[in-house]
């Protein structure tokens, strides 16, 4: 089976949830796609794919052939500006100076301008330019006709595209609704000059003043859409243009892009970091706040770490480059939040099958408006007259009254809110993550996480500091003494990655002992490892590997090995032969926060337990001092998985939090599994959620993180929903008989508000605070 793509592509022409779901399906019939997750806000989509049976350009052909226009994602420059803010900006003022007039000419008698003017007023509503062709009629079509077809061009294009690919969008809804009102006015007036009996009404100030609200509305939604991506451009704008190298013996000014691995930067005070490395000379404090969110800045020297994007604060220094590009920690975080932002959770699913109905049954609502009123006004017991006020309301023809309520009906529907309220707040959720260094890798680990009942935590590099040190070296016989036990266990774990190989190996080293060589390498997963030195069987391991080995264990040696347990420390035993010969102890430091990340999960009612492969009295004595009392100690690297299945079995959502290799099993079987960012690159890949400052506290903010963006979600989706439910009735006329119609110039500015007061509300989202700020 051929492994899977993913890509990101720019989509551009969707105004609202049906453009999304037209979209999608335009993509998922493509054979070789397996997902596409589209998103409004971002104008991008995310695409899982098999190369070897549809290639880039199907899949660009595929979204162009619904009616939109799609490139490749090739950089972060869509989110540094905003186009279609500047459009709607234009489109804006210049139909509001069109609008104004024709408003003055439409409702002159209602407004002091006739108080004013008296003698241009009557001039203007009483001469007749063409047989019954009144004056202000002409200008009022002269000045609409740009509105109508020049300004709200891309609404017609957008609705055109929409109906001949057989679906409909918010576009239909707003092209019908002002084309209805335009053309009536226009039937109007041509039918009155062949017909001078008929005195028709004109409501191109409907269509005129409808289209400004929208693009009034449509703009003030570009720029509380433009705010809600501040966290993304906050780390882009992180990247460094330039930087200071020495080629050649000479210090030089380049381009980012020309960085090579294995530069030497110059990084003096107060100049970025170009790009990630090693520092290869010099000592200097690291302002990493915009990575990690920790306000303290970090002290550098030889063999330290260097993050592209980071502040060097006062010290100069020497940086070999070892990660450019995209390969970068700063272009990584980039990479996962954009995904995130782009990635749909399950409470979205609602939203699009609304939506996919939406716009038909608005249509269908409009006509059913129409007949119903009209047929009332006709044929029922309700009197024009008395609902209008007579000829002094404005109108008295039921056929026009009938005809606006319909046109209402279709300006005040908005699926625009539907397809909005989900990606705003995903999109401010994953930036306030991304500033408190969680990065959340898609949006459905943001939604389960609110949901979790347990927390399993793996012990050593997750509670502990993954930095253990030899602390006790303990002999069976005068025959071995200390060195000789080391200098046994650390042949043969030299070349291992292990904490408590590297934790051996360091004390060997600092002994000055020099190693032996060993054959017949053998691995006992999860236990420990032999080989044979100078012809002789060794083997090193935890209790498992003498179980395994059928080992003896001298009585003292056991007594020994079981006071050191019980104080924390992890026993390897050294075996000769089948016969323990002694055994080193090893120890670990608790994280300085992980007690108060663990107290405070319990305080949220959840169940914390702890996973260790060490034996059960050095995991009982970690887990009591952080007061963890559930614990699955002696577990192997594969049980991990079961561990997780156990609790999964019982109906209860389980989020893992580990580093190591052996983790990443666990890490994928969880619901949501957490990564702590020094961690591994095995358990990063696996990890939903990332924590880059390995601070444990920071699984609590995750949570809590989770739980308050989907709320936002959920009261969009509920404002959103609201809105249509109660709006589209108003709209039909259903408090028309206690007095009270909605013009359509208002409905439809309640249709673009209604979009921006979606966004508002993810945007309220920024005032969040993590549960340790607030105590």
């Amino acid at each position: 089976m051929s492994e899977k793509d993913t890509k990101t592509i720019n989509v551009t022409g969707m105004t609202c949830a049906a453009c999304v779901s037209r979209v999608e399906k335009a993509l998922v019939s493509l054979d070789g796609i397996e997902t596409a997750s589209v998103n409004l806000l971002s104008n991008s989509a995310q695409i899982i794919y098999d190369s070897e049976i549809v290639n880039d350009k199907q899949i660009l052909k595929a979204v162009e052939k619904a009616g939109y226009k799609a490139s490749e994602k090739s950089d972060d420059s869509s989110y540094m500006k905003n186009e279609k803010l500047i459009d709607m900006r234009n489109r804006f003022i210049a139909s509001l100076v069109l609008a104004l007039p024709v408003f003055v000419f439409a409702m002159g008698h209602m407004i002091p301008f006739n108080s004013w003017f008296p003698s241009l007023a009557t001039w203007l509503m009483s001469t007749y330019i063409f047989p019954n062709m009144l004056l202000s009629n002409f200008l009022q079509l002269i000045l609409t006709t740009p509105i109508q077809f020049v300004i709200a061009y891309p609404f017609y294009k957008a609705a055109w595209k929409s109906l001949i690919n057989k679906s409909a969008s918010m576009d239909v809804l707003v092209v019908l609704g002002t084309s209805a009102a335009y053309f009536y006015s226009l039937f109007s007036i041509i039918y009155a000059f062949y017909v001078p009996a008929y005195h028709g009404s004109v409501f191109f100030e409907t269509a005129a003043i409808l289209l400004t609200f929208i693009f009034f509305g449509k703009y003030l939604e570009e720029i509380a859409k433009g705010r809600t991506s501040e966290a993304i451009k906050k780390l882009i704008e992180l990247k460094p243009d330039t930087a200071l190298i020495i080629r050649d013996g000479e210090e030089v000014v380049i381009t980012i892009d020309d960085v090579v691995v294995g530069d030497i930067c110059v990084i003096k005070p107060g100049d970025s970091v170009p790009v990630d490395g090693i520092v290869i000379e010099g000592q200097t404090y690291v302002n990493e706040s915009m990575i990690t969110g920790e306000s303290v800045s970090v002290f550098k020297e030889s063999n330290d770490g260097m993050i592209g994007g980071t502040i060097n604060e006062n010290g100069f220094i020497k940086m070999e480059a070892k990660k450019i590009g995209k390969d970068t920690t700063l272009s990584q975080i980039i990479t996962m939040v954009d995904e995130a932002q782009t990635s749909k959770i399950p409470i979205q699913k609602l939203a699009d099958r609304i939506s996919a109905w939406f716009v038909p049954a608005v249509v269908i609502l409009s006509l059913i408006t129409l007949t119903v009123w009209y047929l009332l006004f006709q044929f029922g017991p309700l009197d024009i007259n008395t609902i209008t006020g007579g000829v002094e309301a404005g109108i008295s023809s039921t056929f026009l009254y009938s005809f606006l309520l319909a046109i209402t009906v279709l300006v005040i529907s908005c699926p625009c809110a539907l397809g909005l309220a989900t990606p705003t707040t995903i999109m401010v959720g994953t930036g306030l993550g991304a500033q408190n260094g969680i990065l959340i890798r898609n949006g459905e680990a943001l939604e389960i996480a609110r949901n979790v009942n347990v927390v399993l935590f793996d012990k050593t590099g997750t509670i502990t500091e993954g930095s253990p040190k030899v602390t006790n070296i303990v002999t069976r016989t005068k025959q071995f003494d200390e060195g000789s036990i080391l200098r046994i266990a650390a042949s043969l774990e030299k070349g291992s990655e292990h904490s408590i190989a590297k934790a051996i190996i360091q004390k060997s080293e600092e002994e000055k002992i020099s190693l032996s060589k060993i054959e017949d390498f053998k691995a006992h997963p999860g236990k420990g490892i032999e080989a044979k030195i100078d012809g002789i069987q060794y083997a090193i391991g935890n209790r498992k590997l003498s179980i395994s080995l059928s080992a003896t264990i001298e009585e003292t040696l056991e007594q020994n090995m079981e006071g050191l347990e019980e104080q924390g420390k992890t026993v390897i035993l050294v075996i000769q032969e089948n016969i323990a010969i002694g055994f080193i102890a090893v120890s670990d430091t608790i994280k300085q926060n992980s007690k108060d990340a663990i107290t405070m999960l319990q305080q949220m009612g959840l169940k914390v337990a702890m996973v260790s492969g060490d034996n059960r009295r050095a995991a009982n004595a970690i887990a009591n001092e952080v007061g963890i009392d559930e614990i699955h100690a002696e577990v192997l690297p594969e049980q991990k998985v079961d561990v997780v299945s156990n609790y999964q079995d019982k109906n209860q959502k389980v989020l893992f939090v580990g580093d190591g290799i052996n983790d990443a099993p666990a890490l994928a079987k969880a619901d949501v599994g957490i990564a702590i960012g020094s961690g591994t690159d095995v358990a990063i890949e696996t990890g939903e959620i990332i924590l880059v400052k390995d601070d444990l506290r920071d699984v609590v903010t995750a949570i809590d993180l989770s739980k308050k963006t989907i709320r936002k979600v959920k009261m969009g989706l509920f404002w959103a929903l609201i809105y249509n439910t109660l709006g589209i009735p108003i709209a039909a006329g259903f408090l028309v008989p206690i007095g009270f119609l909605l013009p359509a110039e208002l409905a439809g500015l309640a249709m673009a508000l209604s979009s921006v007061s979606v966004v508002i509300n993810a945007l309220l989202l920024k005032k969040y605070k993590n549960p340790f700020e607030k105590r």
